[in-house]
């Protein structure tokens, strides 16, 4: 099993470049930043883990810039974004940031996506969130077109455009792994049809049952077993191992919003229990 940290890297927290060098020391195979481009002062949207929503959300850093630190101070440990909301990005201009980083990393960036779960701050982007679905998968598959063709062009509801050129091209080929992060009704299905992995927070669901389903149906549409990434792992030997059990081949550990000298503890703590397993 391969073995990942996240944390919401916030104005408040130890540098992204910090943190990448001492999780990449320690044996992590890769190291993971959210997004949220702000949060509305309304909070209609209830938070989905319960209760007050944390500052983290809305001190965050842009993945993209803190995973750019990130690379320029490590050689091996891959780097992602969990999750980048689609939704509320330009599909040609993020196609262009994940090929970059792809390159400045030199083939190291995982592409995390999701449709999040803040309606206010989809509107705020002008997604409708009934049917913001629809257009991140729109959105990948214009993206795909850049990466994979000298000339890409794409004809949709949401996105239209007519040939264009974009280079760089991603350094991995045909393009960085897009993992599905979302775990509704619909995940699965989303998951077989245009991601490359699945990545849902397991403890909200029967993961088992679901990871039958999906290779369920990946085999119904032609495809091999889909890899599935753990979101949120307790950090013990229990839990990892009921986890490789069903399946799963990446688990990730959650880190605090805090200075070094609360995340390095944790790392070393992590790293401890991971160990045995590298």
């Amino acid at each position: 099993m391969k073995f990942g940290v996240s944390m919401f890297m916030t104005d408040y927290a130890l540098y992204p470049d910090v943190l990448a060098k001492e999780a990449e020391a320690r044996g992590f195979e890769s190291l993971w930043f959210p997004e949220h481009t702000h949060i509305p002062a309304s909070r209609k949207s209830p938070y989905p883990g319960g209760g007050e929503l944390p500052q983290q959300y809305y001190h965050s850093l842009d993945p993209f810039v803190a995973l750019t630190a990130a690379a320029t101070v490590t050689e091996k440990i891959k780097l992602g974004t969990g999750i980048a909301l689609v939704i509320e990005r330009d599909p040609i201009t993020l196609a262009k940031e994940v090929a970059s980083i792809d390159y400045v990393s030199n083939g190291r960036f995982l592409f995390g996506i999701g449709g999040g779960w803040n309606r206010e701050e989809m509107e705020n982007h002008g997604t409708d969130p009934s049917r913001r679905w629809k257009l991140l998968r729109e959105r990948i598959e214009a993206m795909i077109e850049i990466w994979t063709k000298d000339e890409a062009e794409y004809h949709g509801e949401f996105v239209d455009f007519d040939p264009i050129w974009s280079w760089p091209k991603p350094v991995q080929k045909p393009y960085p792994p897009i993992m599905l992060g979302n775990a509704g009704p619909g995940a699965i299905s989303r998951a077989v049809r245009f991601a490359d992995e699945w990545m849902p927070i397991g403890a909200r669901l029967d993961l088992s049952d679901r990871i039958n389903e999906l290779n369920d149906k990946a085999q119904e549409a032609g495809r091999g077993p889909i890899p599935v990434t753990n979101w949120g792992t307790a950090p013990n030997r229990e839990a990892i191992d009921e986890l490789a059990d069903i399946g799963v081949g990446r688990a990730i550990f959650g880190l605090p919003s805090a200075k070094e000298d609360e995340v390095i503890p944790l790392l070393d703590k992590y790293a401890e229990v991971i160990a045995p397993l590298l």
